[in-house]
């Protein structure tokens, strides 16, 4: 069975993490901390077009397996399409993407609060995602 994939969902929920990321990491909202606890400079990035057009492929990678798996869990489940997004975003994050920077970081020494600070803005990335892929579902058969 291939699973129904909505693309357009999938086009802006890859999107919705640019937006996503780009009011996470404003100076005024998390940046600020985010570059302290990370040691970045703001005030000299270099050149951003790799880690955009990065961001830009792996958000996409994220959204349509994210899409995908939805609708599996959809069909094995049955019940509300949203609710399955919710659900798949959330168990997704927990048990991959917050388990691997919670792994990873503590093997590289990194400070806890920049560990909570990065799986928060996945979680509310995964979560926004989930929200427009869960209200925007393929045609079901």
């Amino acid at each position: 069975m291939v699973p129904e994939i909505n693309y357009w969902a999938v086009l802006l929920a890859t999107a919705s993490s640019m937006v996503v990321g780009a009011i996470w990491y404003a100076r005024g909202v998390m940046g600020r901390r985010w570059a302290r606890l990370a040691k970045v400079d703001l005030d000299n990035p270099g050149n951003p077009s790799m880690p955009l057009i990065t961001t830009v492929i792996v958000s996409f990678l994220t959204s349509w397996v994210l899409a995908g798996a939805t609708s599996i869990a959809w069909h094995f489940y049955q019940g509300s399409y949203f609710v399955a997004a919710l659900a798949t975003a959330v168990a997704l994050w927990a048990g991959f993407t917050a388990a691997r920077f919670i792994t990873h970081d503590a093997f590289e020494g990194r400070p806890t609060n920049l560990t909570v600070l990065n799986i928060a803005h996945e979680l509310i990335t995964v979560v926004v995602m989930a929200v427009i892929i869960g209200i925007w579902p393929p045609v079901l058969a």
